[in-house]
């Protein structure tokens, strides 16, 4: 290894030792068919809690409309959900281990279940945003379970395919969404299946994980150790801070008082929870493990690339909406070209960084590679573009999200002592719904401010050309149709400039995933055993 790789950090763990440890006294499950089934119905749970986020907030028009509400309270559904998904993530390990895997995961996703079912007979926007936010905190609490269990259950041989099944919930679940709204609305003509989509899902999941996850013992002891102040503190940061977030762009940030308050006491609250969590003896989330380059640098990366993954189908399906009038039908091929591969490339990237040869970062480096040149590809969008226009970008977006997700979590998962991983799934899961929501945010701001500025300068242009073209000219054109020309052109504009922006980011990552500490290959077999050597008697 070259010398600017040698870390002085603690003796590095491969993936296959990053498992939390049992409680004391429960033996390792042995993997077979029924721990199998345990397992797919926690990654059926995790792709349920994406599902719930995703599909509601693009249904929203048609929920506003059967629900009659007005525009902008009917935008707070939304919110309401992403600040209760965040503020559950950093927890929900640690609640896991203290009541038993089982308990908790059956008891989240029962209620998530039980909130969808009712969910579309709330018709008060109080009661609706109360229910959406229980929701966002139960399904919050799936999604980083799926990690703690993969890393615990799985054996070594195999272990690197949970980290792909995980990498599932950011590069499959939010892409497949696109299909199932247009399905709800398009094909089954009712808005309510917005919501009840996922019962289907749900009724597998949860006979799955009762037969499937092993019974583990209760760790009431760990209750009085709780850091319930940092608790008290984080779940409203955390939730505020979310708010100001989601709703900045359509309220213009700091001109509003509901967003600055929100971003105010958000940041401040979240700041106190984290001094709080690095001075706490037994935190939800150890923030000591960030000093280690693959989590410190690892995280800040992942949260970028989390940003930059919006715009994978989200950017371009808006375009499509807005700039050609396309509903939800006509864009779901777009999610279903990146969301389908993901089932086979996942499993076939873990595959690949088992092999000795292969060094994960220059994996990660590849798929950065394949999500900017897709972006730049992008950036040359017209107002003529149609579907088969997107089609070789999402492929590009298709192959290049789990070549960097899942090598990501390998790198990062590979640092850490066995008992310190429900720490490293609260922090990963936090920055992933962080790093969603503030990526949505700054597309829709950037698209809001470069769309001012291109309208402006193709206002000042044609204003100097029509004297140019004659009176009758000017009259000809006429200024509804001038001023939608150049609204329309300065949206396509706006949204080039934005791909840029993700495009030249993607890039400029990858020496910076080359930077991460070199993890090898994890071994599926143990080391041969090495000869004893049988004492000789001495000659006589």
């Amino acid at each position: 290894m070259p010398p600017s790789q040698v870390q002085p950090t603690p003796p590095v763990q491969t993936a296959a030792s990053a498992a939390p440890k049992a409680p004391p006294g429960s033996p390792q499950p042995v993997f077979g068919l029924r721990l199998a089934c345990g397992l797919l119905g926690i990654l059926l749970g995790a792709i349920i809690a994406g599902l719930n986020n995703r599909v509601p907030g693009l249904v929203l028009a048609d929920v506003q409309g059967g629900l009659g509400f007005a525009s902008d309270d009917a935008s707070w559904l939304t919110t309401a959900y992403a600040a209760g998904e965040l503020a559950a993530m950093p927890f929900a390990s640690w609640f896991a281990i203290t009541f038993s895997l089982k308990r908790f995961h059956v008891t989240m996703l029962s209620a998530s279940l039980v909130l969808a079912a009712f969910m579309p007979f709330a018709h008060r926007l109080e009661v609706m945003l109360a229910l959406r936010a229980l929701q966002g905190l139960c399904s919050g609490a799936l999604i980083p379970l799926l990690m703690m269990a993969a890393l615990r259950f799985l054996p070594p041989k195999i272990r690197l395919h949970g980290l792909a099944l995980y990498a599932l919930t950011a590069t499959f679940a939010p892409n497949l969404a696109l299909w199932l709204a247009s399905l709800c609305v398009e094909h089954l003509e009712d808005w309510r299946w917005a919501y009840w989509h996922v019962l289907p899902l749900g009724a597998l999941a949860l006979p799955l994980v009762a037969w499937g996850v092993p019974r583990l013992p209760m760790a009431l002891e760990r209750l009085p150790q709780g850091n319930w102040l940092g608790m008290a503190l984080g779940i409203p940061g955390l939730a505020l801070l979310v708010t100001g977030l989601d709703q900045g762009v359509r309220l213009d940030w700091w001109h509003s008082s509901v967003v600055a308050a929100a971003l105010f006491a958000g940041g401040a609250l979240t700041v106190l929870f984290l001094l709080s969590e690095w001075r706490h003896a037994t935190p939800f989330m150890r923030l000591q493990l960030l000093v280690r380059r693959n989590l410190g640098l690892g995280f800040t990366v992942f949260f970028l690339l989390l940003m930059t993954l919006n715009t994978a189908v989200g950017l371009p399906a808006n375009t499509l909406a807005h700039g050609q009038g396309f509903r939800l039908a006509q864009t779901a091929p777009l999610g279903l070209i990146v969301a389908w591969p993901q089932l086979v490339l996942g499993p076939a990237v873990a595959l690949l960084l088992y092999q000795r040869w292969v060094d994960a970062r220059h994996v990660f480096a590849a798929g950065l590679v394949c999500i900017g040149v897709s972006c730049w590809m992008a950036s040359g969008l017209t107002d003529e573009w149609m579907v088969r226009q997107f089609l070789w970008i999402q492929v590009l977006q298709a192959v290049g999200q789990p070549l960097a997700v899942v090598p990501l979590l390998f790198l990062a998962t590979s640092v850490v002592q066995p008992m310190e991983g429900p720490s490293v799934s609260g922090l990963v899961n936090m920055l992933r719904a962080l790093g969603t929501v503030s990526g949505g945010a700054f597309i829709g701001e950037m698209l809001a401010r470069r769309q001012r500025f291109h309208a402006e300068m193709l206002l000042d242009t044609a204003a100097s050309a029509l004297p140019a073209l004659g009176q009758g000219a000017a009259h000809g054109v006429g200024a509804a149709g001038l001023s939608g020309t150049i609204a329309a052109q300065a949206a396509v504009l706006a949204t080039a400039d934005v791909y840029r922006i993700f495009g030249t980011l993607a890039l400029v990552l990858v020496p910076v995933v080359l930077r991460l500490q070199h993890i090898p290959a994890p071994m599926t077999t143990p080391p041969p055993l090495q000869p004893t050597a049988v004492p000789v008697a001495p000659a006589r």
